[in-house]
């Protein structure tokens, strides 16, 4: 089999890309380890930036996220001094759409279907070869039978743990870590929202995050200990540990219920240069990782899309190597700045086993200063609905 890209690994990403190279005429062929159904039981956080927004229009896959989608203007922040609100729409001229990565994935994978694209689910074994040569091939086994596809460039979406960061050798690859001391304990619950925006709070007894899916399914989170376990809380213990975190006028119209997900994810930062050897391209999380509090991690995979299927563009329609020379410093410049912000976020809002009085001080003294000063709420709110491209 030959084809121009193959893109490994069915997520989001994968998919943005392969739609998007569809559009241009650009052959593809999608490798994914798990079925369908799998890929779609992933529930995952859903704040898109406007460039994603802006894709999902390219690619031809935004009506339903049109007409189902929750704009977002602003957020509110919640500490002890009360409650805030950061204008984004005032502050940048733009919102952010509330809509689920599972649902951005769904809309993906039927615009595929739709134009017969090639996805081969449930493939095992998958191997890059001679991606620092012009011929490289990718093999995979499926019901135990080997495939070979040659191609002109490998996309590596197959997220941190799959082959396409391991396939550059580590005399090449450096790589960048931060480990936070606490994770973020969630659940899901069928009951309307607290609010109509989401709500961050900082706490003495630690971090809330107040979101929704839509107007009858909610999301909340609490920060809690690494050695946690989802089992270790009942719904019961939630709740009312969350109402501890919340101001008052917010637990008192918050609407609880039975849990229908809840699971604990780790805070960290990761990131790995560069993100490309030789015809080999990393994009999203195989290349980086943010932690959660800044809501960046599916909107970086989204500019790495951008910045990737640009370049092939310009390649395969112009003849020019200019997008795809460049990709890996231009990428990687956009995602430092979606580290630093998550990484200056979880700082403002999280409590840290380390603190000391002076750098809870100092915490109190940010979040004063974020409440206050326009200029220091317009950076906020321009990390916040995305960087420009």
């Amino acid at each position: 089999m030959r084809t121009q890209v193959v893109i490994i690994g069915g997520g989001p990403s994968g998919l943005l890309l392969s739609q998007l190279l569809h559009v241009r005429g650009i052959a593809n062929v999608v490798l994914e380890r798990k079925t369908r159904d799998y890929v779609l039981g992933r529930i995952r956080a859903g704040v898109l930036e406007r460039g994603l927004l802006d894709l999902m229009r390219e690619a031809g896959v935004a009506e339903r996220m049109r007409r189902e989608g929750l704009a977002h203007d602003g957020t509110l922040i919640a500490h002890e001094g009360g409650t805030f609100h950061i204008d984004f729409k005032a502050l940048t001229g733009h919102s952010v759409m509330v809509y689920g990565q599972t649902e951005v994935t769904r809309d993906l994978y039927d615009a595929r279907e739709k134009a017969n694209g090639q996805i081969e689910f449930e493939v095992e074994h998958v191997e890059i070869h001679d991606a620092d040569t012009d011929a490289p091939h990718v093999t995979f086994h499926r019901s135990g039978t080997e495939h070979r596809i040659d191609c002109d460039y490998v996309a590596g979406c197959d997220g941190f743990h799959g082959v396409s960061r391991q396939t550059i050798p580590l005399s090449v690859r450096r790589e960048y870590e931060k480990t936070y001391p606490f994770g973020w304990l969630g659940i899901l619950s069928e009951t309307p929202p607290v609010d109509d925006e989401l709500i961050y709070a900082n706490s003495q007894r630690g971090f809330a995050l107040c979101s929704m899916r839509n107007a009858n399914l909610s999301r909340y989170y609490i920060q809690c200990a690494l050695s946690d376990k989802p089992e270790d809380w009942t719904d019961a213990a939630f709740w009312q540990e969350l109402l501890r975190r919340l101001p008052d006028e917010v637990s008192e119209r918050l609407v609880t219920g039975p849990s229908i997900e809840k699971s604990i994810a780790p805070l960290r930062s990761f990131v790995t240069e560069p993100m490309r050897w030789g015809r080999l391209f990393l994009c999203g999380d195989a290349a980086h990782i943010v932690p959660p509090t800044g809501a960046k991690g599916l909107n970086t995979a989204a500019s790495d899309v951008h910045y990737l299927y640009n370049g092939l563009r310009q390649f395969y329609e112009e003849g020019d190597s200019e997008g795809i020379d460049r990709y890996s410093e231009r990428a990687l410049a956009r995602v430092w700045k979606a580290e630093r912000f998550s990484w200056w976020f979880s700082s403002l809002l999280h409590r840290y086993p380390d603190q000391n009085p002076f750098d809870l001080r100092m915490q109190r003294a940010e979040l004063e200063f974020l409440r206050t000063n326009r200029a220091a709420q317009q950076a906020m709110a321009e990390n916040y609905v995305g960087l420009p491209y």
